[in-house]
């Protein structure tokens, strides 16, 4: 499953960079980027990229689910930044999904590459 952490990796920083890129809706929308809300999505910008450096970790899947809610608790403050959270979570949903199935038909072996 390592090549899954590449995936994980990727999409993390995928995620962050469109994080920060919502900075000026904050800063238009939201009431300026010193204000809490611009604070939230500076640190869950970092946040997910400090997570990249921890993904052999187990926890780290949780850690990311939760990130998603903080952006989809947004929905109810800056629409786009909520929209944003929904749409990552549904990849993470979907990634988790297929980590589990691909991970289950390994123990199966039913693979392509395991029938010989």
């Amino acid at each position: 499953m390592k090549s899954f952490r590449g995936v994980m990796a990727g999409t993390l920083i995928l995620e962050a960079i469109t994080v920060g890129l919502a900075l000026p809706v904050v800063a238009r929308l939201g009431g300026g980027v010193g204000t809490v809300k611009g604070w939230t999505v500076i640190a869950v910008a970092v946040a997910l990229v400090l997570c990249c450096g921890v993904l052999r970790r187990s926890w780290i899947v949780p850690v990311i689910l939760a990130l998603q809610v903080v952006l989809i608790v947004f929905l109810f403050f800056i629409t786009a930044i909520g929209v944003i959270g929904l749409l990552f979570l549904a990849f993470w949903l979907w990634a988790l999904w297929l980590r589990r199935e691909v991970a289950r038909r390994m123990a199966a072996g039913t693979l392509p590459f395991q029938q010989q």
